[in-house]
Order: C-alpha cells, then sequence, then structure tokens
C-alpha cells in the first residue's frame, strides 16, 4: 500500500489540480521536489558562442524559460532589442508571457496552438523572409536544427540555458522515505543517481512520464511500476488515479 509520494515537479499553483483530489480519494501523502532546475547562462558563456542578437528580425520560442533568459542576458548584454522584432511561439499561453517584457502585439507575435514547435514550423515558413533566432536549453537543438533545415529556413539555435541537478539537502536525504517517486524527464532520473548514488530501489515504486523517461529508468537498471502516457490514461494523474485504485484498494 502507497502512503507517501514524491512528484517531481513544483506544487501545482492551483488548488483544482487533480493531484490533490487522489491525495484525498486515496489518503495518500503527496510531496511536490523538483530533482532538477533550470539555469541561466551568464553573459560571458553567451558570448562564447559568437550570436549577435541584433543579426535577427524573429524569435522562436518554445517555453517560459526560453523568454526569461533571452531578456535576462539581452539586459545583461545591454542589447535594446527593436520594436520590429517578431516573436514566434509555440503556444498562446507562451505568446502572452512576453507581455512581461515587452507590449505585446499581434501583428508582430505569432503562435501555434499544440505547444509543439512541428506545428509552429507551417507558420514561420508563411515569413520565410525572417531571420530566426531559436533560444533553448542545452538538450534537444539537433532535432530542432533538422526540423528548420528541411524547411530551408534561415535560423540559427543557441543556448541560453540548461538543466542542472537540484541537489537535495543533507536533511532531505535523511527524510528520503517515500512508497513511490514520479519522474518527468531523463534529467530527473539522472539526478536521483546523482543525489543518492547508493540508491537500492527495493519496494520503491518508480513511475515516468514519456517513453525517454521510461528508457532512462531502466537503462539505469531499475525497475519501472507505471509508465504514462497510454492509450488509456494520456495524463500521468489519471494513471496514478487507476494505479492507486489497484494498489491501494
Amino acid at each position: 500500500m502507497l502512503k507517501k509520494i514524491l512528484v517531481s515537479q513544483p506544487r501545482p499553483t492551483s488548488d483544482k489540480s487533480p493531484y490533490f483530489d487522489i491525495a484525498n480519494e486515496y489518503g495518500v501523502e503527496l510531496v511536490f521536489r523538483p530533482f532538477i532546475k533550470v539555469e541561466g547562462l551568464t553573459a560571458k558563456e553567451f558570448r562564447q558562442q559568437k550570436v549577435n542578437l541584433l543579426s535577427y528580425t524573429a524569435i522562436v520560442f518554445t517555453s517560459k524559460h526560453a523568454i526569461d533568459h533571452f531578456f535576462t542576458l539581452a539586459k545583461e548584454m545591454r542589447v535594446t532589442i527593436p520594436e520590429t522584432m517578431k516573436y514566434f511561439c509555440v503556444a498562446e499561453t507562451i505568446a502572452l508571457y512576453i507581455q512581461k517584457y515587452v507590449q505585446y502585439r499581434k501583428r508582430k507575435v505569432f503562435y501555434g496552438t499544440t505547444g509543439k514547435i512541428a506545428d509552429l514550423v507551417p507558420l514561420m515558413v508563411k515569413h520565410k523572409s525572417e531571420r530566426y533566432l531559436v533560444p533553448m536549453s542545452d538538450v534537444g537543438i539537433s532535432n530542432v536544427q533538422e526540423m528548420l533545415d528541411s524547411k530551408k529556413l534561415d535560423h540559427t539555435e543557441c543556448v541560453m540555458y540548461r538543466t542542472v541537478s537540484d541537489d537535495f539537502t543533507p536533511e532531505e536525504v535523511a527524510a528520503f522515505d517515500y512508497d513511490m517517486l514520479i519522474f518527468f524527464s531523463p534529467a530527473g532520473i539522472d539526478a536521483l543517481t546523482k543525489n543518492f548514488p547508493d540508491f537500492v530501489q527495493g519496494d520503491i515504486r518508480i513511475a515516468a512520464f514519456g517513453p525517454a523517461t521510461a528508457k532512462e529508468v531502466t537503462d539505469r537498471g531499475l525497475r519501472l511500476d507505471l509508465k504514462a502516457p497510454s492509450p488509456e490514461f494520456p495524463s500521468m494523474t489519471g494513471a496514478l488515479r487507476d494505479y492507486l485504485k489497484r494498489s491501494n484498494s
């Protein structure tokens, strides 16, 4: 029977999160503690890539992290982004987030509907004359390069932030007594082994969201007890609810 579950994500901001319904319904304690965090590059580190922000006419944003670190670096390097700059975002929520830094004008902000860059590309193709800059993390750049190359777009990818382990304190290590760990990225699994080099799974269940995360679990020689998404359960909360229904009944 599971009593205490660690979810390796920030605590939901809304009280209406399905996680809280699950906790009440099955009497389990959910602890939200990310294993990883995003860290921006310094201006000195970024300059080593020899990317001039003013050489581009459009910026492609795949996340709010990308927006934060783009404008933070621009400010640190004393670069004034021209009002003519166009912004292409993978989703409307990310497009609206730009308002934190610049005045939002629909004629220069474009966005996709699915949150995936592949579905933003057709919109970028309609603006083929733009010179695109794609700020990204230190993982996944090659896939984006290939996608934009195939459409013969003028583009440059650059690293502006990276994913690093959010190290556990000695007190957290001592109090590590969970019945299940839920991960959402391969980097989370890597951080687990970094924080707990002598980790022995034993009866601890491990859940993974996404095929890459699931593969990382098994590649590390760990047992994968719950995998999502699936045709039946497209979300981790749905899969977790079903798992608890079977294991805690």
